[in-house]
């Protein structure tokens, strides 16, 4: 499986993964879609995940991301299409969760804003120095500041679409659930699964980096030994 350092330019009729994930993604939304709890809202929650999958197939050719990257986003949009199948406030794993935590409201929408900061950082941070040739600490900077941004934009058109909708579908669309800082701990959580993601890539770059000095010193030593 290619990452973001090994990642090469494959005809996508040549690259099976992001075939088959493809494949699972497509007959998953169908799934989701047929049994949605409201056909209007699940399309309406997944209009920007469908763009965003149109946008990634149109700049295939441009910049193909890395595997780890597809299967991160992948997930990501796995969860969100179930989220939207359900409304997000009546998923069973969220029903699940907030009978066994003992919380107020169902917590999967938190658990999706987290998974996007999560799973979207690492195909961020390979954009960003692939295609911007970003690099040192702003590789890891950037990708948190645009999660935080693009969060911010979410919950701003998710209130436009809400105005629009009246009072009690507005706010069942949103699924603010009786909290009034809904919007405000979705950017925190997405934000939070960004700095995690970001500390994990730069804790492994960082390990196998001394693991490549090790092996140079040992090198250098058997050189030394050996004249």
């Amino acid at each position: 499986m290619t990452t973001a350092s090994t990642a090469t330019a494959v005809p996508f009729g040549h690259n099976r993964l992001l075939q088959r994930l493809c494949l699972a993604l497509g007959l998953w939304t169908l799934y989701a879609a047929t049994h949605a709890t409201q056909m209007f809202d699940f399309w309406l929650e997944s209009a920007l995940a469908i763009v965003f999958v149109v946008v990634l197939g149109c700049t295939y050719r441009r910049l193909a991301l890395s595997d780890v990257s597809y299967v991160l986003l992948f997930s990501f949009l796995m969860l969100h299409e179930w989220g939207a199948q359900h409304k997000y406030a009546s998923v069973p794993l969220g029903n699940w969760m907030q009978h066994y935590w003992g919380d107020a409201r169902n917590p999967y929408d938190r658990v999706v804003h987290f998974a996007y900061g999560l799973a979207c950082a690492y195909p961020m941070q390979e954009w960003f120095t692939r295609s911007a040739g970003v690099r040192n600490g702003f590789r890891y900077f950037l990708p948190i500041q645009f999660t935080l941004a693009c969060s911010a934009v979410y919950e701003m058109l998710e209130a436009f679409m809400a105005s629009i909708l009246s009072p009690q579908r507005g706010e069942d669309f949103v699924g603010m659930q009786g909290d009034l800082w809904d919007a405000q701990k979705d950017m925190f959580v997405a934000t939070m699964g960004a700095v995690v993601a970001m500390g994990v890539v730069a804790g492994l770059r960082w390990i196998r980096q001394r693991q490549k000095r090790a092996v140079v010193v040992e090198q250098r030593r058997s050189v030394y030994a050996s004249r």
